[in-house]
């Protein structure tokens, strides 16, 4: 267990266990909406190219995901945890001057 609470940087295991809840919350969350959102827009994949259809709906599933982990982290109360590996995920994709 203890390799398990490093590799994840938490503390005790019922962070671990949190923290895990709260990744399988939002992954469910965030495929249940992205669907809505695209069944919204009109979408579906007779009205499109199913390959288009799923492209778009995967696009869309990454930030609606980023955006849930944070709104769910922070109501298990692990807003500080999740925040930094946020703060990281953002600076992978922002590209800093040399």
């Amino acid at each position: 267990m203890e390799k398990i609470r490093n590799f994840f940087k938490v503390e005790s295991n019922y962070q671990l266990f949190i923290v895990n809840l709260v990744f399988a919350v939002t992954g469910t969350l965030a495929v249940y909406f992205a669907g809505t959102i695209i069944i919204f827009v009109g979408l579906n994949e007779n009205s499109i190219n199913p390959i288009f259809y799923w492209i778009f709906r995967i696009l869309l599933l990454i930030p609606v995901y980023q955006f849930l982990l944070i709104i769910v982290g922070t109501l298990f109360g692990e807003f500080s945890y999740f925040w930094e590996m946020e703060k990281k995920m953002l600076n992978r994709f922002i590209k800093k001057p040399q």
